[in-house]
């Protein structure tokens, strides 16, 4: 990066509009994904994104779920000299995410904008800008804005470098972790409400007060994706359940159980440092006061 630090210009939505994602444009007619780069990182040695460290960098926002799931694997793994991160301002215009100085500068490319690392992979992309980004040093260009992988290979192939006494994404349990992020997905696309067998709807987090009442984690004794993944929707409560909010008026405090969970993993150091609570609004947590599990 340069020597003199640059940032993007304030947010000026009468200037340049406001966000909206897209997806990309296709001059052929046929559909892409919102989320376009798919590259995932293999074995050391492989081609053509092979795990080594200090190549990988991310890009964040702390108010983003996803980014905040790819933030907390990181240090849950201990990989902060592995897989370096810088983050973003969370106020976004039509130029989408940006570098301003609430967070500081690129420390990798000196971009101003979170575009600029896209047209660099793409010239000329005009779709959606996301975080998080996983972007490779070694060819310069974006490796995957696909938000529910990142954090599966953070998880998954830096082992050489990372604790091993963690594994978030255990061999035996990888198709219940997956079938549990999909349902607490589709739980939070429909704000917390899910449809009983009569036909009626129910609030999500009965089911897993139930499960946290008998369980320390979402599969048993260990720590997996699948409670970073609940976690970071629990300290969004409001936003992530406000349908069932609404439904009932319950807090999260009126389920003892995942209140306490939620408490527990927020004072984990390896939560803590990956969670800024100021940016999220949120009081009433004890963080970084905990022991992280073995």
């Amino acid at each position: 990066m340069t020597s003199t630090a640059v940032f993007a210009s304030p947010v000026d939505t009468d200037v340049f509009g406001v966000y909206r994602a897209k997806p990309p444009s296709s001059a052929n007619g046929v559909e892409c994904p919102i989320y376009p780069f798919q590259g995932r990182i293999s074995a050391p040695g492989s081609v053509p994104y092979p795990a080594e460290p200090g190549r990988y960098h991310l890009y964040l926002a702390h108010g983003c779920p996803w980014a905040h799931i790819a933030a907390i694997v990181r240090t849950v793994k201990g990989l902060e000299d592995v897989v370096t991160a810088s983050y973003v301002d969370e106020e976004r215009d039509g130029r989408g995410w940006a570098f301003r100085e609430r967070f500081g500068p690129d420390p990798v490319n000196g971009f101003a904008l979170l575009r600029d690392a896209y047209e660099a992979t793409e010239p000329g992309y005009d779709g959606h800008i996301s975080v998080p980004t996983l972007w490779d040093r070694t060819t310069s260009r974006v490796v995957s804005n696909e938000f529910p992988v990142i954090p599966v290979d953070l998880a998954t192939r830096f082992d050489a470098w990372a604790d091993g006494s963690v594994d978030l994404y255990p061999v035996e349990l990888r198709s219940d972790i997956d079938v549990f992020d999909a349902r607490i997905t589709a739980e939070v696309r429909a704000g917390g409400l899910v449809e009983d067998a009569d036909g009626t709807s129910a609030n999500a987090l009965d089911a897993h007060e139930e499960r946290l009442s008998a369980l320390a984690f979402v599969h048993g004794r260990a720590l997996t994706l699948s409670d970073v993944r609940l976690w970071v929707k629990l300290i969004r409560f409001e936003k992530a359940y406000g349908a069932a909010v609404g439904k009932d008026g319950r807090t999260l405090r009126d389920f003892p159980s995942l209140w306490a969970y939620t408490q527990r993993l927020a004072a984990l150091p390896t939560f803590a440092a990956a969670t800024d609570f100021a940016v999220l609004g949120l009081t009433g947590f004890e963080t970084g006061t905990g022991v992280d599990p073995a």
